[in-house]
């Protein structure tokens, strides 16, 4: 993700999410509500979600996560009838566990780890966009001479690992420019590429625009960005909001709610981002320091780039032919044993922008 993100399901992985989807699950949830910071009295819209929903998050507690705890903060997704409890996953708990399981309602995950998950049996469904933008990059030393992917031919390249949207990224990257995984030297390297960058290990690493390369910046280490493709544009989709077709079609009202009050935090985040580290304070440990704030700040900036449209404009709806590309795309890297149709994978009409 850019936000923390887990590697792709494994056969084996998705075998024990099944299997907890149909006995039961357990874990240790993080989890705040969204009354517990939603002004008193606040009334409900006339578009009422009605009831309760766990939205799972992964990993830690992040400012990337921001726009659901502003939603909690500020009352959004109360004033769409809804209460929204975030629950944040456990270190090793698998990305769909607690869906399939039913301790979560809806999660943020990428559109791949989704995709990748449907082929292999579990019935999810995207209904709103989290990031527009694919928010992988290349990333070098300022002084390097690589100045495309092109120029990678040679060259060694970080990862951390096959998996995950940094490796998809490298896969659609080395696509894009006529080269394949055997011209270049991909070093896995766990999740040190700053380090790695650093001491010259590799030549350069793929990473995320709002999170590693800000990262590096703020640690002093001169970086160049690169984008995976002359236009910018990627045959993948990044974070999006899903959830389980079973419970869409028990709860479209609530799930219309939740995001839409995913989408005004977003939009709140835009609007007044001292704000949202305020709010987001209240959910990220530290946060509140200053060091620690102005870090949040710089993360915080490059989170709305690749959250807003090319535009500028703050919007959930999903573009079924970005997931058929995906899935054609997956396929053809063997990465997914068959293709998985944008209609089932993608329930548009669930946002209001």
């Amino acid at each position: 993700m850019t936000i923390t993100r887990r590697s792709l399901l494994t056969a084996v992985g998705l075998t024990s999410v099944l299997a907890l989807a149909a006995c039961g699950g357990s874990g240790d949830p993080v989890v705040r509500s969204s009354t517990a910071g939603a002004p008193t009295g606040t009334p409900a819209s006339s578009s009422t979600g009605g009831g309760r929903a766990t939205v799972g998050l992964t990993y830690i507690p992040n400012i990337q996560f921001a726009p659901f705890y502003v939603g909690i903060e500020q009352g959004s997704f109360r004033r769409r009838g809804t209460d929204v409890t975030v629950r944040h996953h456990g270190a090793q708990e698998g990305l769909f566990t607690a869906i399939a399981s039913g301790q979560e309602d809806l999660v943020i995950a990428g559109g791949d780890e989704m995709v990748e998950a449907r082929a292999k049996g579990l019935d999810l469904v995207a209904v709103a966009s989290y990031y527009r933008r694919y928010p992988v990059e290349l990333i070098v030393p300022a002084d390097s001479p690589i100045k495309t992917p092109a120029d990678l031919e040679g060259r060694s390249l970080g990862v951390p690992g096959r998996y995950g949207e940094s490796w998809l990224g490298a896969l659609a990257m080395f696509k894009a420019a006529g080269i394949t995984e055997r011209d270049v030297r991909v070093t896995e390297i766990g999740y040190t590429s700053q380090a790695a960058l650093a001491t010259r290990k590799v030549d350069a690493v793929m990473g995320y625009a709002n999170n590693d390369t800000v990262q590096m910046r703020l640690a002093g280490l001169d970086v160049r960005s690169i984008p995976l493709t002359a236009t910018g544009e990627v045959p993948l989709v990044s974070i999006s909001l899903v959830t389980t077709r079973d419970y869409l079609r028990a709860n479209p009202d609530r799930v219309r709610a939740v995001a839409d009050g995913m989408l005004d935090g977003i939009q709140m985040m835009v609007s007044d981002p001292e704000q949202a580290i305020k709010d987001s304070a209240r959910h990220v440990p530290n946060l509140a320091e200053a060091k620690a704030a102005a870090a949040a700040r710089a993360t915080l900036d490059a989170t709305v780039t690749v959250m807003r449209t090319k535009d500028g404009a703050v919007s959930g709806r999903l573009d079924p032919a970005q997931w058929k590309a995906m899935s054609t795309f997956m396929r053809s890297q063997g990465l997914i044993p068959k293709d998985v149709p944008a209609g089932d994978a993608v329930a548009t009409g669930y946002v209001s922008r």
